[in-house]
């Protein structure tokens, strides 16, 4: 693979997404802008695996809830010269004088056909951003030129029992295409391995003049069509054009590593906490201090966390949890959590196995367990969450897990 390759690839990260099943987190904010792992932005998980494989022609495709999202890029990202015809740029659907939101996937891009035929690339590249995984699409972009693919799908295996979430598909030994179903209840199982079968990333890797002309073909379908890639356009495109699949392995997987590789779609709450607590572990799965394929994000001009005594002379405990800039843990306790940036704990408080998101106030004696708290909240003295179920759910939103959920504070605008 050549450098012109990447030079000639445009890139859209598909961003618009409600994220129903994280309300209340997704209340207010786009599913891409939901905060992950203390520090971060969900997005900025796609967003830095573009950067390091080289991708310098981005464009973030908004939707719901924007405007977090939007300024999110516009502070965190706005770093490439666009004079060397590099950018991070964001596209809302109401740009064109259609002034309609975007009908499904394939209708997203296809609003955005104006900016592929002002790029004019050789191929197009279509992200999601609402996944949390390490990818080299270098590794992507060559399979695809040594197949002469017309689109290139990345793949996964998944458990066949989660199959209603993906997109399943069957491909050959060469990893060519042959059926693509959309959420099936129960998908075809790989050969040899029971249990699992290969479902789509929502990647797809495609020769621009192939993209081009099923986009509209879908849009002429109009109403006949849900103007969405794997329910519409990939299938169609199996029966006159060479479809490939890409296996994905993760950054700093090694070849013929067999292990499932991390990736995650924290679609849901409790898939969401789990996967921010799982960073909290020792050997956590998925490494966020890779110094090799770093996560970008917003640099915060935030002072160092910092634990101190309280009035009467307790000591603060802080163990395995993230600590973000501007945390201060007053003579409190804080186990098995993350506590993202400004966040106070003050004495006698109680802290476990718990998200804490930005700005929030836990006040003396309140004990907070099993929760995700979302940002500016305050936690009055001597409040419980998490201890009485029946109690919280009086108040807020609990998962069938047992998680609770506190809403962001309404007062406050920023996010």
């Amino acid at each position: 693979m050549q450098p012109a390759d990447l030079q000639n690839t445009l890139t859209f990260i598909l961003a618009g997404g409600v994220g129903g099943r994280l309300k209340p987190l997704t209340e207010r904010r786009a599913k891409p802008a939901v905060p992950f792992g203390g520090a971060y932005r969900i997005i900025d998980f796609t967003l830095s695996n573009c950067i390091h494989s080289g991708l310098r022609r981005i464009y973030v495709l908004t939707q719901y809830q924007a405007l977090s999202l939007e300024e999110h890029i516009r502070f965190a990202w706005n770093f490439l010269p666009r004079r060397l015809l590099q950018f991070i740029g964001v596209r809302a659907p109401h740009h064109l004088i259609t002034g309609r939101w975007y009908a499904g996937t394939a209708d997203a891009i296809y609003h955005n056909i104006d900016s592929i035929r002002d790029e004019a690339p050789e191929r197009v590249l279509i992200l999601s951003g609402d996944h949390i995984y390490k990818m080299d699409y270098r590794r992507m972009l060559e399979e695809h030129i040594e197949h002469g693919a017309a689109v290139t799908i990345g793949a996964v295996k998944i458990p066949v029992d989660e199959s209603s979430r993906f997109g399943i598909f069957e491909a050959d030994e060469q990893n060519r295409v042959l059926s693509f179903e959309e959420k099936p209840p129960r998908g075809k199982e790989l050969p040899g391995e029971p249990g699992w079968c290969l479902g789509s990333m929502g990647i797809y890797l495609f020769e621009t003049e192939a993209l081009v002309r099923h986009l509209e073909e879908d849009a002429a379908r109009g109403s006949d069509s849900t103007h969405d890639f794997g329910g519409d356009v990939i299938p169609r495109m199996i029966a006159d054009s060479d479809v490939y699949a890409h296996h994905f392995r993760a950054v700093g997987q090694a070849e013929g590593d067999e292990g499932t590789p991390y990736w995650r779609d924290v679609g849901t709450l409790d898939a969401y906490y789990e996967a921010n607590l799982d960073l909290c572990r020792v050997e956590p799965q998925f490494n966020l201090y890779d110094e090799s394929w770093p996560i970008y994000t917003l640099w915060h001009n935030q002072p160092p966390a910092k634990t101190v005594l309280d009035e009467g002379g307790r000591r603060a405990e802080v163990l395995e949890s993230l600590l973000c800039p501007g945390v201060i843990v007053s003579g409190g306790k804080v186990r098995r959590s993350i506590l993202g940036n400004r966040v106070f704990v003050d004495e006698d408080a109680v802290v476990e196995d718990s998200i804490v998101l930005d700005g929030v106030a836990v006040e003396r004696g309140a004990k907070i367990r099993r929760a995700i708290i979302d940002k500016w909240n305050v936690i009055p003295a001597g409040d419980t969450i998490g201890h009485d179920l029946e109690k919280d759910r009086q108040r807020y939103r609990v998962t069938d897990s047992g998680i609770v959920v506190v809403p962001r504070r309404k007062d406050v605008i920023r996010d």
